[in-house]
């Protein structure tokens, strides 16, 4: 006997076959079936007399076969089903290409409904490939509000709507998730006339309650995971972290720059967060080159002074190993022993055992000590990655930089009190819940209390996006940029001004500067035509257009030391350019770079640009961003965002508005449903799904006065990933 918890393998009409291909979407039962909603109707509901058809217009009619045939053109070798349809006021043509089992159904004296487009040739006026039914039948296809459903291969919306229509019956069984007294505060349907609204809408207004009733019910929530993580986050114990003023100061006066206004602000609210009792969450959301590392030393400084480790994670080890460095001449002037410990590198900053300068570091690759020759050996420092380990669980090592391989089951610390992750957008989905989840399980040395939380990325997010995906973090935004920067100019560059940008960038590498070059990063299962593509462009570019200059290559299949040696020898002066992959888009700082050329770049989001844009213009040096993009006037309008903004937040504005938040956030992998990301943009809505789920954790922490809300959200958490 089924019901709406039926696999639908064992429905007739689906069977394993299309069960199989309808797994692919996330739909397993009826019940995921009648909750697979339209995403657009098509509008077939007005239903016109023939006499009354005119070219262009969209429009049902109903009538009799009166002529039907199966042509086969002669050239093409298409073949055509033509039928005529007559009702009181007249014939018209419908035509169909290459779908010959039409004639086979539409035979001379049936009955027949037809929705589509009207044309028009020689021969006067036609449907072409119209949506038909017979008459006798229910609309399901024609002649109603028709809707449109998120399709795969192997599925089209007209399977699906006949598979909803017969399927139907099961929606009186499906439970109403949201309590009856929010529903109607809100003036919302209940769960089967939402259903009836949105799969058979007998006007727009009801398709569009339907929507607004599923976009509350998935951002509710969406709110309710979010803020029972904080609930849940809140509940844990932290060190006290003292902040110290003088000691900030002074380090703040230390800098060779000084700190904008943004900075200021935002290291106050996460030095004041680290004081409290309970664990800091908190993201630190800065546009590229807007100074996020200098606020995470701030934050470290704190700790260590009060006698505690901090663990810096990046996704990359290039990037790690770029934090390594930044930091060490950060904290040049303090007595504070920095690692850094990857897969490939285990190397230590080391203050306590001798008097080394950032660049005097040990080396230990590959467990192959290799010491620097203007350190003398010393044997307290020949480091292996166990005596590295030994020295962080003893609490000698004050600050941990690495990958996440910080986070294995090997590394334990004496008393790790923050956890900072830079970048952690770049980490992949699977990663994301996982870090803030070891972050409570690290195996940090302090009884009952674990880690404050800083996370920290060089995408600006929109404010709708924070409200939406982010309530379990506390926000802190770094919006200014550094007083001495000047704004990149940036140039949308056709065909024809190739030649003279590359002279222009040929002199400014006679005055001394540098220059990137970036191609499109492909699909993974293409990654050897990336390779190829790039060195061939390399390769094209060494011999023809700069043959006076050295080049250099980076691409995503070098290993990690190849990478880092390419990316410290472009930065030592050893090329002029480099050529690149999109690898390059976070873990190199090149000061001496003024120029970014980006080929393709119409294939890239803007936000993406933005980020390789961001790899220039990091001083005082007037830097250049120039654009190679194909001539089609849609892809020049959407790229001259780039050529009028400047600031992160507003190119993460444009490019939500243009991708829409799916490709935007990159959440067509994450698990977000649809219905939601399609309101995104809706702050009223995100509002007010915010304020309920505060009010009904409120009246219900656990949810257990809702057992039907309860076991939604559990299904809930196991398809979102939030970040």
């Amino acid at each position: 006997m089924l019901n709406a918890d039926s696999k639908l393998e064992n429905v007739p009409r689906i069977g394993a076959k299309y069960a199989a291909i309808l797994g692919k979407l996330g739909i397993e039962t009826i019940k995921d079936f009648l909750m697979h909603l339209p995403f657009r109707y098509e509008d077939y509901s007005e239903r016109i007399s023939i006499e009354n058809l005119s070219t262009d217009m969209t429009a049902t009619v109903m009538g009799e076969v009166v002529k039907s045939k199966l042509i086969r053109t002669w050239k093409k070798k298409i073949l055509i089903t033509e039928c005529h349809i007559k009702d009181d006021t007249g014939i018209v043509r419908a035509v169909w290409f290459n779908q010959p089992y039409v004639s086979d159904s539409l035979v001379e004296g049936k009955g027949v409904r037809i929705s589509g487009k009207i044309s028009e040739d020689k021969k006067g006026i036609y449907f072409a490939n119209p949506s038909w039914e017979f008459s006798s039948r229910t609309p399901t296809n024609t002649g109603r509000l028709v809707p449109i459903y998120p399709e795969t291969e192997g599925l089209t919306s007209k399977w699906i709507r006949w598979q909803i229509q017969l399927l139907f019956k099961f929606a009186s069984q499906i439970e109403d998730p949201i309590p009856e007294n929010i529903l109607s505060q809100l003036h919302l349907p209940n769960i089967k006339t939402a259903l009836q609204y949105a799969h058979f809408p007998k006007t727009l207004k009801q398709a569009e309650l339907a929507q607004k009733r599923f976009a509350f019910e998935q951002m509710f929530m969406l709110q309710l995971v979010s803020q029972s993580i904080k609930v849940s986050w809140d509940k844990q114990s932290a060190v006290q972290i003292p902040f110290d003023e003088k000691l900030t100061k002074d380090f703040v006066n230390s800098l060779p720059f000084s700190l904008t206004n943004a900075q200021k602000k935002a290291a106050f609210q996460i030095l004041k967060d680290m004081e409290k009792p309970r664990p800091m969450n908190r993201l630190l959301n800065g546009d590229v080159g807007s100074g996020k590392t200098v606020v995470a030393a701030m934050a470290s400084l704190s700790a260590i002074n009060s006698g505690f480790q901090v663990a810096l994670m990046a996704p990359t080890e290039v990037l790690a190993r770029q934090h390594f460095e930044s930091i060490c001449k950060l904290f040049k002037d303090n007595k504070i022993n920095i690692a850094l410990l990857t897969n490939s590198y285990r190397e230590i900053n080391n203050f306590k055992f001798q008097t080394l300068n950032f660049e005097s570091s040990l080396n230990l690759k590959n467990s192959n000590l290799k010491i620097d020759s203007k350190i003398k050996q010393n044997k307290s420092s020949q480091l292996s990655r166990e005596d590295l380990l030994l020295k962080i669980k003893n609490g000698e090592i004050n600050l941990i930089i690495g990958t996440h391989a910080l986070i294995q089951k090997d590394i334990k610390f004496k008393n790790l009190a923050l956890v900072i992750v830079d970048e952690q957008h770049r980490f992949g989905v699977q990663q994301r819940a996982y870090l803030q989840q070891e972050a409570i399980n690290i195996d940090d040395g302090i009884k009952g209390k674990i880690p404050h939380f800083l996370t920290m990325t060089a995408t600006p997010i929109p404010r709708t996006l924070a409200l939406a995906f982010f309530g379990n973090l506390n926000l802190s935004v770094l919006d200014e940029m550094p007083k001495n920067r000047k704004r990149i100019t940036t140039k949308i560059v056709g065909a024809s001004e190739r030649n003279s940008t590359y002279e222009f960038v040929r002199n400014e590498i006679k005055n001394g500067r540098q220059a990137f070059i970036i191609f499109p990063l492909v699909e993974e299962s293409q990654k050897l035509s990336e390779l190829k593509a790039a060195t061939e462009e390399h390769e094209r570019l060494s011999k023809n257009v700069f043959p006076d200059l050295k080049l250099a290559l980076l691409h995503g299949r070098l290993k990690s030391n190849e990478k880092e040696k390419v990316m410290q020898d472009f930065k030592n002066k050893k090329y002029d350019i480099l050529v690149s992959t999109s690898v390059v888009e976070v873990g190199i700082d090149v000061p001496n770079a003024t120029i970014m050329i980006i080929e393709d770049a119409d294939r890239f989001g803007l936000s993406q640009l933005h980020q390789f844009r961001g790899r220039v213009g990091r001083n005082d040096l007037q830097s250049y961003c120039f654009l190679f993009a194909k001539s089609s006037t849609l892809s020049k309008s959407r790229l001259r965002a780039m050529e009028k903004f400047s600031s992160g937040f507003d190119i993460a504005d444009q490019d939500l508005k243009l991708r829409g938040p799916g490709e935007f956030l990159g959440t067509r992998q994450s698990g977000i449903p649809d219905v939601a990301m399609q309101h995104i943009s809706n702050v009223k809505l995100i509002e007010i799904a915010h304020e309920y789920a505060e009010k009904t954790l409120k009246e219900s922490p656990d949810l257990k006065k809702f057992p039907l809300l309860e076991k939604e959200i559990s299904k809930f958490q196991k398809n979102v990933h939030l970040e």
